[in-house]
């Protein structure tokens, strides 16, 4: 008698999974300025925090491949929940028991990091490899779960410092950190399939010799750098630059940010076979990119924050939407392919932030001026989206 999978599980995993990465994303740029503040640390060096926690995924991104062979999904998942949970608590001691505070943060972030990394590549190859209906919207879905995550840290980081106050945002990050821990249990026990039969899937040579995939890479390099430059110094922008009180701007701007940028991957989840991808992803870009002009010149901090909550919609689709395409034209890409569109995308949230927070600091801490130093991003994500348009159509040669 055949036992039939219950692939629902391992669909809630997965978007647990990306919970657990939006809160490792998310967390601590929510105390950007608390960490200014209280220990001292400049705007460059706090800017380190984003750039370690993308190298570190980077990192992950270049072994993945590797471990998920040897070790298997399922034990790669499951360690990267316990170490998600290990560092998002350790935050709360580490810093403090080093003379290095700046040290003690960016410890605690590598750790948490190897797990975002490992979910951040993973969950997408074991969705994709599950018998569902309309993969390309079930893709959209499972990264809006990242929004819905980061929407949750936001808001309940916000309700929790209102409550009891900002001093107390060490308790918080013990009570976030069990999250993964309960997540465990989901990947323990789940069916999870493999994306491609054993010895079919392509390598990263002959990837790299795929020039298709090259366009998918430095798509996805813009529309990390695009997404995640606004997302993590959305809530020190409002509150430094705009001067908006710190409950209102992390509610209207990086708050309003990820709302409006899984409202754009549900759109896509649910109305996808009725829109031409591309044309989606052109228009999203152009958004984007006047979306960073209106957040950089705002004179009114109500128009500065419209800026990030519409940048945070116009970003939505270009990840899972770039993963998308790439599954399509590529369905031996395996593992791999999802290692090295992650990588891409993390060298984009590297770049991304670090540009802002070193063009901030050369300006006077002027974060405006940080803004607008990122909006070539967004520009190139349009120019590459039109080129794939271009080559899918009929009798042309990429």
């Amino acid at each position: 008698m055949k036992i039939s999978k219950n692939y629902g599980k391992t669909k809630c995993a997965c978007y647990l999974g990306f919970v657990t990465q939006a809160i490792s994303a998310n967390f601590a740029p929510l105390l950007f300025l608390t960490f200014h503040q209280a220990y001292g640390i400049s705007f460059s060096a706090i800017a380190m925090i984003s750039v370690v926690f993308y190298v570190t995924q980077l990192i992950v991104d270049i072994v993945c491949v590797r471990l998920a062979d040897r070790f298997g999904y399922r034990a790669c998942m499951v360690a990267a929940e316990i170490v998600s949970a290990v560092g998002l608590a350790g935050l709360a001691f580490v810093p403090d028991l080093l003379s290095n505070h700046l040290l003690g943060i960016l410890l605690c972030v590598v750790v948490y990091a190897i797990g975002s990394g490992l979910i951040e590549v993973l969950c997408s190859p074991i969705i994709e490899a599950c018998p569902f209906e309309n993969k390309e919207k079930m893709m959209s879905l499972l990264h809006s779960f990242y929004c819905w995550g980061t929407v949750g840290v936001i808001a309940g980081s916000t309700l929790f410092f209102s409550l009891f106050g900002i001093q107390y945002w060490r308790i918080l990050a013990c009570i976030w950190a069990l999250i993964p821990l309960y997540n465990v249990m989901n990947f323990a026990a789940c069916p999870i399939e493999p994306i491609v039969e054993d010895g079919k899937g392509m390598t990263i040579g002959q990837l790299l010799k795929t020039k298709r995939f090259w366009l998918f890479i430095i798509l996805m390099i813009c529309a990390g750098a695009s997404e995640i430059t606004m997302a993590q110094w959305a809530s020190a922008f409002a509150e430094s630059a705009l001067h908006v009180p710190k409950t209102w701007g992390d509610l209207a701007g990086p708050c309003g940010f990820a709302v409006l940028m899984g409202l754009s991957r549900m759109l896509y989840g649910k109305f996808g076979d009725r829109i031409d991808l591309s044309v989606f992803m052109i228009l999203s870009g152009a958004l984007c990119f006047v979306s960073y002009l209106l957040t950089a010149f705002a004179g009114i901090p109500v128009m500065g924050l419209i800026g990030c909550m519409a940048c945070g919609f116009s970003v939505g689709i270009m990840w899972p939407g770039s993963i998308s395409i790439s599954a399509r034209t590529i369905p031996a890409g395996g593992t791999a392919m999802f290692a090295l569109l992650a990588l891409a995308g993390d060298i984009g949230g590297t770049l991304g932030p670090a540009v802002v927070g070193n063009v901030s600091q050369l300006s006077g801490d002027n974060l405006q001026a940080g803004i607008l130093g990122g909006i070539g991003f967004p520009l190139t994500l349009v120019i590459c989206v039109a080129v794939a348009r271009r080559w899918s159509r009929p009798n042309t040669n990429p």
